[in-house]
């Protein structure tokens, strides 16, 4: 299900010279915005939460997602290159499984070890809450990859559309709605951090059990789908 002439490129794709400045931006500011905290308030754990909760789960993380879950096949759709990737002699599943594996390593390399050292910066992983975050971006990458891998598959509008789900959905309506944060990946990430942190640092509205059975189930759906899609989208070129 890996297919290292996929994954080569793929990985040059993602992280050609505009992406890679553009993947970088944020966790870039996520350390800048970490020691200047750290500067002013000191050692503080709950400003360190709040931190690591308010942009590197709920902004960060997943708006890397889009770029790196978009862009593994996106673009190839959207000029048509993906014909030539598909007249090779690979099983569609084992493309998307690829592409994944790629947007998911993309993923966590620039949202989860960014996530890491600023918690070390703002507390020394006081109360296990840089730890605690670090584990829930890891987690979310993977949902978030699987996620907008398939809208890259579905639409040529993916960008678009993982944009509103990461800005608006999760972000506005995840915060000001509560049924919408069961249909949140922020917080079955959440979920997992809070099981990790100290007591009243990190607060889930979704429980662990709940949280494992939807990461699993979007994560396998998603993916599953988009194979499905894909290789529809070679018997439509064939015909």
């Amino acid at each position: 299900m890996y297919e290292p002439t996929v994954a080569r490129l793929t990985y040059r794709a993602l992280l050609g010279r505009r992406r890679a400045l553009i993947l970088c931006a944020l966790p870039a500011l996520l350390i800048v915005i970490a020691l200047v905290v750290r500067a002013f308030v000191g050692v503080d754990d709950k400003v360190a939460a709040d931190l690591l909760g308010g942009f590197a789960l709920a902004t960060m993380v997943p708006l890397i997602g889009v770029i790196a879950g978009t862009g593994a096949i996106g673009p190839e759709i959207d000029d048509g290159s993906i014909v030539y990737l598909l007249a090779k002699p690979v099983k569609r599943p084992t493309i998307i499984m690829t592409k994944l594996i790629v947007a998911i390593s993309v993923t966590m390399v620039f949202s989860a070890i960014p996530t890491l050292i600023a918690g070390f910066i703002l507390n020394g992983n006081g109360q296990q809450i840089a730890v605690a975050y670090t584990i829930a971006a890891l987690v979310a990458s993977i949902a978030y990859s699987a996620l907008f891998l398939l809208l890259g598959t579905v639409s040529r509008h993916a960008v678009v559309f993982g944009l509103v789900y990461a800005l608006i959905w999760e972000s506005l309506f995840g915060s000001l709605v509560s049924g919408a944060k069961t249909l949140s990946v922020q917080q079955w990430a959440l979920s997992v951090a809070e099981k990790v942190a100290g007591n009243g640092y990190v607060d889930a509205t979704v429980g662990l059990p709940t949280a494992a059975i939807l990461l699993c189930a979007v994560t396998v759906g998603a993916t599953v789908y988009a194979g499905q899609k894909l290789r529809r989208l070679t018997l439509a070129g064939e015909e």
